[in-house]
């Protein structure tokens, strides 16, 4: 019975990696949505310490510059509690799309913002918002199902609590979401150290700015990159 079982188990797997397509990030093919990033949400999130979700946030925003990615930014009723986007967020973005939703939770819903997507012409959507059952799940499922590839980023996506923050993924990688940090994010539209567009010290740039884990070790490739080129 136990080596029934085991086979049966094994087929399972074998069968759920032959089904498996690595499904990979392109900038030329990529947009960004900033959803629901507002202030007064910003205060109900308890997944993540305030002042690292806060510079997540803002990371996510700054990966649209990054890589020339057309990006569009929506809030929900921010003329109440939710607040406005923080300053340091459209500061990034004066020119991009700027849908104000009155009353649809999910930003799939407003027309407005529909169009916009559609308008960038892109396959691959990066999105992250708060909270992240509502705001990003919602909207990823949406996308989902109009055929669009999504990738949630989950560091700057916030809610009440870890186990809803679990939910949520697990409901969206059920859907074929694919749930993705920051780091992985741009390394998987960097693709190759040697690109140019952006290149390699923009880009450690941009994590030595925003991403406190890896910002020595950009300071030292940078370092290493600059060191190289003046011997």
């Amino acid at each position: 019975m136990k080596s029934q079982v085991l086979q049966i188990t094994a087929i399972v797997a074998a069968t759920i990696v032959q089904g498996y397509e690595f499904v990979r990030l392109n900038k030329t093919d990529a947009a960004l949505l900033i959803v629901d990033h507002q202030i007064g949400l910003a205060t109900l999130v308890r997944d993540y310490e305030p002042t690292v979700f806060r510079q997540s946030v803002i990371a996510h925003a700054a990966i649209g510059n990054l890589f020339n990615l057309p990006t569009i930014m929506t809030t929900s009723a921010e003329t109440g509690p939710n607040g406005k986007l923080p300053k340091e967020v459209t500061d990034l973005h004066p020119n991009a799309p700027y849908i104000k939703r009155n009353g649809e939770v999910d930003a799939w819903d407003n027309p407005e913002f529909k169009a916009a997507v559609k308008a960038t012409g892109k396959s691959q959507m990066i999105i992250a918002g708060i909270v992240t059952e509502v705001c990003t799940s919602f909207l990823a499922l949406s996308l989902r199902a109009e055929g669009y590839e999504v990738f949630a980023n989950t560091e700057a996506s916030g809610t009440f609590n870890d186990k809803l923050a679990a939910d949520a993924n697990r409901r969206m990688e059920g859907a074929g979401v694919h749930l993705m940090g920051m780091f992985g994010i741009v390394a998987d539209l960097q693709r190759d150290w040697r690109n140019t567009s952006p290149n390699a010290t923009e880009v450690f740039a941009y994590m030595d700015k925003y991403q406190a884990p890896v910002a020595l070790m950009a300071r030292h490739y940078s370092d290493a990159i600059s060191s190289a080129g003046n011997a």
